[in-house]
């Protein structure tokens, strides 16, 4: 069964950027990947198409590094499980929020909310077939 888009899914935990060490680096695609099940039907095959890949991290203290870093270890994890490949990738919309400044979203899915009000921190995934979302 080939996934129907969108899926979100939440990843807790402090992101790993393409600095880190090799051995945290898997751990963190592994995680990714684990985290994602929730979202995917039993016994998916990944999507073909074109992808928008939005990522919003909800650090738990006011972010050091570069949000543009952990970018590619995401989409990395999503490859050759929910994408074919990472080529598959259009468009991406990555923002941190640090916690002085999440401001109220209009209409949170779920599992925005779950990563909005989580104690720890955390990053929401949504991957999307439309590559042209919220652009009107």
């Amino acid at each position: 069964m080939e996934i129907i888009l969108p899926i979100e899914f939440v990843v807790f935990g402090t992101p790993i950027s393409l600095q880190g060490s090799a051995k945290s680096k898997r751990a963190w695609k592994a995680q990714v990947k684990e985290a994602s099940y929730v979202a995917l039907p039993e016994g998916h095959f990944w999507f073909e198409g074109e992808v928008s890949v939005t990522i919003f991290y909800f650090p738990e203290t006011t972010m050091e590094g570069d949000i543009d870093n952990i970018a590619k270890m995401i989409i990395d994890a999503l490859s050759s499980h929910i994408l074919k490949s990472d080529r598959q990738v259009a468009r991406v919309v990555i923002q941190r929020f640090n916690p002085d400044a999440i401001f109220a979203f209009s209409d949170p899915s779920d599992k925005l909310v779950e990563a909005l009000t989580s104690e720890e921190p955390s990053v929401f995934i949504r991957v999307s077939s439309d590559v042209t979302e919220d652009l009107q």
